[in-house]
């Protein structure tokens, strides 16, 4: 196969199909081995390589990880699981003449090309700059000697020479200041943002429309290394641009800017207890009816998960957790009615009792779909043993020092830890001889971490921590008796308190310290929507069994998971 050297456009590329949905490329996938790069429309076309490995259509998001512009080094990285790549092609050409699998988790090799049929409509550098995947005007075939609203018309058409325009000499509408090397006078920004929506309205905006992003500010004060700006263009027929261009939500940085104009606000008498976790959200990965366990969700979460590094679903956990938590994402009116800025102080009042509840049920409903994630493997030994790798590196991935996320630890430690898991010899033996270096970092470092996060004496800097393990304090609160002898317990009843006393106090540390983590993060919506409490207790238990009261549902579920651990390992 003929892969592209360094700097050259691989659009052109037999292997690149450009824009292409999940199944269109499954059915193009016929043997192991074949493989394809598509633009994903899910990830706001980021490059996917899709490939069928024995007898799945599996697919793996690349990386993009941007870089501070320096002269004589690419501004952009592409990396798949560790070594990171100056380009596209010269990542497939790594992985495809070296026949590297293209994840350790998988063992999946990429060695045929699936080539496509026809032109792409436009390369992977334009879909990039379009935040919204219904947009499908293609940007750099503008009439850029003609801006005016008639001139859309062409769009599509190029005049020659067009398409050798650099990305670096495109327009922006309302680029970054660091971007720009002198502030440019009102007049030529004015003229620079010709055919974007101010002229598409009776009246221009008053200034240059922005697109947020996920993008949190730099607690240093500095600008951030690469503009967040996305510029919108609106279809010929003059859409609205409410219709052709939603709103990223952005609801922790707004919360924050709120929370800074009111700092010094006087105590305001709690109204209502609050909750983080809306129990009706509508998912799109779930009919408004739906079955527990259903096979065809399952597969698409497989997918999904198998598509992302540990340490970006590692970020979107975070991201989760720290929303359930309240610990971002918190609108003033929640603030006004719990009376404290973040959940991680509400946790510790009386009224505090709907968001322990929920958070309780949290940690369980992630541990048990953890569970299920390893004993619903049917499959051969080997693919349990990788099921179980993928959960320990998600866990190192979530450790102090990493993400941080002490809450999402716990729930992937609950489920490797529990007993229709643990008790799966086999399964454990062939972690230990297949992946030796996650059975030993699960013994030595994980385990041990894990009981002194639940003694109360782990680590719980919010330097180290993003956001700290509130299970204990949460069940004493919730009057559930500590384990162990009475003089124990009593050491352990005071570190508790006094560890969920210092969380309070630290809260606005830990908020900073979320924030940094997920600074310039971009989450996958559909990952995201899979680690939501309501959509885990829908996949769970259906939209019936969602509603049945919460011990009944524990209850049953146990039940499943111990006959599926049975057949997988019965008893001698």
């Amino acid at each position: 196969m003929q892969v592209p050297q360094d700097g050259e456009d691989f659009a052109g590329q037999p292997w690149y199909h450009g824009p292409l949905s999940r199944q269109k490329a499954e059915a193009l996938l016929q043997q192991d081995g074949d493989f394809l790069v598509r633009a994903s429309g899910s990830r706001g076309g980021h490059p996917v390589i899709s490939c069928r490995w024995r007898g799945l259509a599996l697919h793996f998001e690349v990386l993009r990880v941007a870089l501070r512009p320096r002269p004589g080094r690419p501004t952009t990285l592409f990396q798949l699981e560790d070594e990171r790549f100056p380009s596209l092609p010269a990542l497939v050409r790594s992985y495809v003449t070296g026949q590297r699998p293209l994840s350790q988790a998988t063992g999946a090799v990429a060695s045929r090309p699936v080539t496509r049929q026809g032109p792409v409509r436009r390369s992977f550098s334009e879909d990039t700059l379009l935040d919204s995947p219904a947009q499908i005007e293609p940007l750099r075939a503008r009439k850029w000697s003609d801006s005016q609203p008639a001139g859309l018309e062409h769009m599509g058409q190029s005049r020659e020479g067009a398409s050798a325009v650099p990305a670096s000499t495109l327009p922006r509408t309302g680029s970054d200041p660091v971007l720009l090397k002198t502030p440019a006078p009102l007049a030529s920004i004015a003229d620079s943002l010709r055919a974007s929506d101010g002229q598409l309205h009776a009246k221009a905006p008053t200034k240059p429309p922005r697109t947020p992003s996920l993008m949190l500010p730099d607690a240093s004060g500095r600008p951030p290394t690469y503009c967040e700006l996305v510029p919108r263009v609106p279809s010929a027929q003059g859409t609205p641009a409410a219709h052709s261009h939603p709103q990223p939500e952005a609801l922790w940085w707004e919360a924050e800017e709120e929370e800074k104009e009111e700092e010094n606000r006087c105590f305001s008498r709690p109204q209502a207890e609050v909750s983080f976790c809306p129990p009706d959200n509508p998912f799109c990965m779930l009919g408004p009816q739906n079955r527990p366990l259903e096979p065809e969700v399952l597969r698409t979460l497989r997918g999904l998960f198998l598509e992302h590094h540990p340490g970006k679903t590692a970020l979107h956990l975070l991201l989760v957790d720290c929303q359930a938590t309240g610990l971002l994402g918190v609108t003033k009116a929640q603030r006004d009615a719990m009376g404290v800025p973040s959940g991680l102080e509400l946790l510790t009042l009386p009224h505090g009792h709907r968001l322990r509840l929920e958070l309780l049920e949290r940690h369980e409903v992630l541990a048990l779909a953890g569970a299920l994630a390893v004993l619903g493997c049917a499959g051969p030994l080997e693919e349990r043993a990788a099921a179980l790798r993928g959960l320990v590196e998600l866990a190192l991935a979530l450790r102090p020092g990493a993400a941080g996320d002490l809450p999402g630890l716990a729930a992937v430690m609950g489920a490797l830890l529990m007993p229709q898991v643990s008790r799966l010899e086999h399964t454990w033996r062939q972690l230990r001889r297949s992946h030796t270096e996650a059975a030993l970092a699960f013994e030595q470092e994980l385990k041990p971490l894990m009981r002194a996060l639940d003694e109360g004496a782990g680590p719980c800097d919010p330097g180290e921590v993003a956001l700290p393990h509130v299970a204990p304090a949460v069940r004493l609160l919730e009057g559930e008796e500590l384990p162990g002898p009475l003089d124990e317990s009593c050491e352990r009843l005071l570190r508790t308190l006094h560890g969920a006393r210092q969380m309070a106090r630290d809260a606005p540390k830990f908020r900073k310290a979320a924030a940094g983590r997920l600074r310039g993060f971009r989450p996958n919506p559909e990952l995201r929507e899979a680690l939501t409490t309501g959509f885990v207790r829908r996949l769970l238990w259906g939209s019936r069994g969602a509603g049945a009261p919460r011990a009944a549902r524990l209850e049953k579920f146990q039940r499943v998971l111990s006959v599926l651990s049975q057949r997988l390992e019965p008893d001698r």
